[in-house]
């Protein structure tokens, strides 16, 4: 797009990365080290814990649901965006993934293939275990460095290996973790996240609109020079620091993807609704018509699925959804639950990563404007009817003061509207446990006791509320509506979103099913 359309950008050059490693390891090195040879966890903490079927086992995680724990742990202390933290827990878990394939008869890695493929007397849970561990291990340090010893240092001590250990010898455990890890580390590295700028925005983004001052309270008309697209906020985060976020990710459809042939294959041709038209009023009045009638349950949806700063985000929401699944259907700790578990994580964070890129290609590509700014522009110095504010209720008042139903410290995520992350995340998520799985059912639930709300303590809920979802698509589907709900996200925003997530796990399920098979 033009900078007439709403965007002004410069040529999309990602900055060089520095030396990753105490040691630069090539790919020519990385062949030639090779050789020729919870159930708590489903909630977040502010909530009681979700409960399980009867039948689960109470059996022991495996390794790999350790470290999606650990890397979990990683994404909460860390700052990361959504589309970060679904790359990096696809990174941690294609590692991991990596390295087992080495134990396996058929399965290849991403990188090196099946050159570091062992002998069926080295195939034993034990060296999985230790493999799958080195190169976790490599990949989480190198994505979560603030968590390296308050979280995995730790879990590789409980679990009795030496983080130091940086060998690449190929017919040690430990080395060919730690060469899996490397070469898919190096791959990523120059993958267009610009990860050692901190995610930096290398492509001259800057919106046409001025911040809107929600300090103040209302709408200025006059910071908004273009009501099609997005308008950063200034507001007082919950550290009481007046901030001004952002476009997070403004870059992201320059990363490679997965399965994706391209970061465009799943664009949308049309958009989201432009301003003078029909649709961009409709929408505008659908949310607001949710947002009056919004009843205890359809807010704790809202609050559930927000997964905001200092959670796992929606990326990881899954990965919980997944260690879920692991437990219900019983893969325990042994060699044949890492060999589910390894798969498992494999793909799903790989579908969800790509998924993400749909979603963040088509907030680059479009840029378009949030409910908030929307809504604002369209009613100011008009009567709308909807959510007041914490314990206001629904009251009739100038829609240029209009506020989604969400955290003043957080008022609305720091990117454009279209297309919806969440929807694009969940479709994903769960098109990948249906099919890993063969079929839909999740048969989960969470329980919020009464006055849990963070937007709303004290009074809402009114009395106990559970939310449980029969199926993956269920769950999936109000992760997507809770948006609306919440007043993040249009209809088609979030419909669309569904669309393109759930083809983009179709294609990374397809994928990852080359590599189980050993012929990408």
């Amino acid at each position: 797009m033009s900078p007439e359309d709403g965007r002004t950008r410069g040529a999309a050059q990602p900055p060089l990365a520095p030396d990753a490693f105490v040691r630069p390891f090539s790919r020519r090195r990385l062949l030639h080290g090779a050789g020729v040879a919870g159930l708590a966890l489903i909630a977040p903490s502010w909530v009681r814990a979700a409960t399980l079927p009867p039948a689960a086992p109470a059996r022991g995680d495996s390794i790999v649901v350790r470290w999606n724990q650990a890397a979990l742990q990683g994404v909460r202390d860390s700052k990361l965006g959504p589309p970060m933290v679904s790359r990096a827990l696809a990174i941690v878990h294609t590692a991991a993934y990596d390295a087992w394939a080495a134990y396996d008869r058929a399965a290849i890695g991403t990188r090196l293939g099946g050159s570091l493929r062992q002998s069926p007397a080295e195939r034993t849970r034990a060296n999985k275990e230790e493999a799958i561990s080195f190169a976790a291990y490599r990949a989480a340090v190198d994505l979560f460095p603030g968590s390296r010893t308050t979280v995995f240092d730790p879990l590789m001590a409980q679990l009795g290996f030496d983080p130091n250990d940086s060998s690449i010898d190929a017919s040690r455990p430990a080395g060919v973790g730690n060469l899996a890890a490397y070469a898919l580390l190096e791959f990523r590295h120059a993958d267009g996240a610009n990860q050692f700028g901190n995610y930096a925005d290398y492509t001259g983004y800057a919106s046409p609109n001025a911040p809107m001052d929600l300090v103040s309270g209302r709408l200025d008309p006059a910071t908004v020079h273009d009501p099609n697209a997005w308008q950063p906020l200034t507001y007082r985060d919950a550290s009481g620091a007046i901030v001004t976020p952002h476009f997070v990710g403004a870059h992201w459809q320059h990363v490679t993807p997965f399965a994706l042939t391209s970061t465009a294959t799943l664009r949308s041709l049309t958009g989201p609704a432009q301003y003078g038209s029909t649709q961009y009023v409709t929408q505008a009045q659908q949310l607001l018509v949710l947002s009056a009638a919004l009843t205890d349950e359809q807010k704790l949806i809202a609050e559930y699925w927000a997964d905001g700063p200092h959670s796992e985000l929606p990326p990881g929401h899954w990965n919980l959804f997944a260690q879920f699944v692991a437990r219900r259907d019983r893969h325990g700790d042994d060699e044949h639950g890492i060999d589910l578990d390894v798969k498992l994580f494999f793909a799903l964070t790989n579908a969800i990563f790509d998924a993400g890129i749909c979603a963040w290609d088509n907030k680059c590509e479009y840029a378009s404007v949030r409910p908030i700014t929307a809504i604002r522009y369209l009613f100011n110095g008009q009567p709308v009817t909807a959510w007041a504010g914490p314990y206001r209720d629904t009251r009739t008042f100038d829609g240029g003061a209009w506020f989604p139903y969400q955290p003043s410290t957080f008022p609305t995520p720091p990117f454009p509207e279209y297309s919806s992350g969440h929807s694009n995340f969940s479709a994903a998520g769960a098109e990948i446990l249906r099919r890993f799985t063969g079929r839909d059912a999740f048969g989960a639930s969470v329980t919020f006791p009464a006055g849990s709300s963070r937007v709303e303590p004290g009074t809402v809920p009114g009395r106990e509320l559970n939310l449980s979802w029969s199926t993956f698509s269920e769950a999936a589907d109000q992760a997507g509506i809770s948006r609306r709900y919440g007043g993040i996200h249009f209809e088609q925003g979030d419909l669309d979103a569904r669309v393109t997530g759930r083809a983009a796990a179709s294609n990374a399920w397809a994928r990852a099913l080359t590599y189980f098979n050993g012929a990408p």
